[in-house]
């Protein structure tokens, strides 16, 4: 077994996950990426330099057995799992007094079970390794928006970040939630225009996914909250 760290990145195929993924392979690691669109990883893959270092898999973030048979091809075919980033997520603006039930299932069972999920299947390899877990939540998950069905899952990230924690430092497990603020993702589309304001791009908020995992042994650190300079709340 290599002693080059393996990364498993969910919802890497674009945005924060796949900026994170690039910065893990410029460093040396060897990555593998979960995401629903096949074409859309192919993409992706094109534009890594190194494509001996990176596993791309067409897999549901919800689906346990999706995501069970992507951690195991990923310590199959490289022999070992550093960490895991729980990146993959659903954004929506529907609040619970005047939005639409239809589409809360797709996002909760995403945010919510998808990174519950994660940690299900990669736990006793992060173990063997005395690995880590990022989990990708959101300053939504810090602050109250009124009625906001988003920002209640992503709390519920937060608290599963130090549920785990306290559930794995034991075994030498570290665990890290990054809440970042406002970014310039496909999250706004839905509003039709970005909002006014400085925002993140996925390439300054992937940078504190790799900080975080390229932490010394030994080394916890449990929550990081980045926000554009000049975002309020």
């Amino acid at each position: 077994m290599t002693d080059t760290p393996v990364t498993l990145i969910t919802g890497g195929s674009s945005g924060i996950g796949a900026a994170a993924a690039r910065l893990l392979l410029d460093r040396g690691h060897r990555v593998a990426v979960t995401g629903r669109d096949r074409a859309r990883l192919d993409r992706f893959a094109e534009t890594c330099a190194d494509a001996s270092a990176l596993l791309t898999f067409a897999a549901d973030a919800a689906d346990p057995e999706a995501v069970r048979s992507a951690v195991d091809a990923t310590v199959a075919e490289f022999g070992r799992l550093d960490t895991v980033v729980a990146n993959a997520g659903i954004a929506g603006h529907d609040g619970v007094v005047d939005g639409d039930p239809s589409r809360w299932r797709e996002m909760v069972l995403t945010n919510v079970l998808g990174p519950a999920l994660l940690i299900r299947a990669s736990v006793e390899h992060l173990k063997a390794t005395r690995g880590r877990i990022v989990l990708v939540g959101s300053v939504a998950g810090f602050v109250n928006t009124p009625g906001n069905l988003y920002g209640a899952t992503k709390w519920a990230v937060t608290g599963l970040a130090e549920n785990t924690r306290r559930a794995v430092t034991a075994d030498g497990v570290g665990v890290t939630l990054i809440a970042p603020g406002r970014v310039e993702t496909p999250f706004w589309d839905g509003l039709g225009r970005l909002p006014e304001g400085p925002l993140l791009t996925a390439e300054q908020t992937a940078d504190s996914i790799v900080w975080a995992v390229s932490q010394p042994p030994g080394v916890d650190v449990n929550t990081v909250v980045v926000r554009p300079v000049g975002q309020p709340v």
